[in-house]
């Protein structure tokens, strides 16, 4: 993985991620099938989808709303939602780039086919190539696991907001009535099922997110990997011509 994603991954979402078991393997055999990646997100948006027709059917979603008048939990689930359909989008295009270099096809304006064709050039730099590699396979991922730790800060955000509302409520108290405990004790929980309605959400879409991007990355590194694998088996093995001699002014033999 490339350094410049360091800083990111050390966000929650992603620590947890990490410890889900298979979630640092660079590539499991079903991503390896024909598109067997975005396959994979399909089913992994499919189980979401239905435990959110579960919470719809249960009136979760609206006490969720109704409980939340900042609407910070439905910027958070919006913001989920549309970074979990790039992350499909994205699982398709590394699909697609998996199943040219698994095919050969080099020549179909593919990074791995760049990566290949330029690392054979003679006096190539193999090491800029590679990182124009990483940069293609990994780059736009960044701002994902950027928009992934907003989700965390929006519900961080709503907590403060939150606790606020109940700070500003208990200085307002200049006197305690018990015969108006109820309505008291509803007004003090507002501000505090604001707090800890925002952070849930935070929390849930940052892990879920996350384990999407981390598939992504484990994926991108192996295709990083096979291309370059790929590059230093061309160069290790002499190519002959016609006339018996190797590569340039190398001979033939050993």
């Amino acid at each position: 993985m490339n350094a410049g994603s360091a800083p990111s991954h050390r966000m929650f979402g992603a620590l947890l991620a990490r410890r889900v078991p298979g979630a640092n393997r660079p590539s499991m055999n079903l991503e390896r099938a024909d598109q067997g990646l975005f396959l994979l997100w399909l089913a992994f948006m499919g189980l979401l989808v239905f435990a959110s027709w579960l919470l719809w059917k249960a009136g979760a979603w609206h006490r969720l709303v109704a409980a939340d008048p900042t609407h910070l939990t439905v910027a958070i689930v919006l913001l989920f939602i549309g970074c979990s359909l790039w992350t499909g989008q994205r699982a398709w295009v590394l699909g697609l780039e998996r199943q040219r270099l698994d095919g050969g096809h080099i020549g179909d304006g593919s990074w791995s086919g760049e990566f290949l064709q330029g690392t054979r050039q003679p006096g190539a730099d193999r090491s800029a190539w590679l990182q124009v590699l990483g940069e293609q396979a990994h780059g736009p991922h960044e701002m994902a696991w950027w928009l992934n730790g907003i989700q965390l800060k929006l519900g961080l955000l709503g907590k403060v907001i939150g606790f606020s509302i109940l700070a500003l409520q208990l200085g307002q108290m200049d006197s305690f009535d018990p015969s108006q405990s109820a309505q008291l004790l509803k007004s003090l929980t507002g501000g505090l099922g604001i707090a800890l309605l925002t952070t849930v959400t935070g929390l849930t879409g940052n892990i879920l997110l996350g384990l999407q991007l981390m598939r992504l990355d484990r994926f991108a590194d192996a295709l990083v990997a096979d291309a370059l694998a790929l590059s230093l088996r061309h160069t290790n093995t002499p190519t002959t011509g016609t006339d018996g001699a190797g590569d340039g002014d190398r001979p033939a033999g050993p």
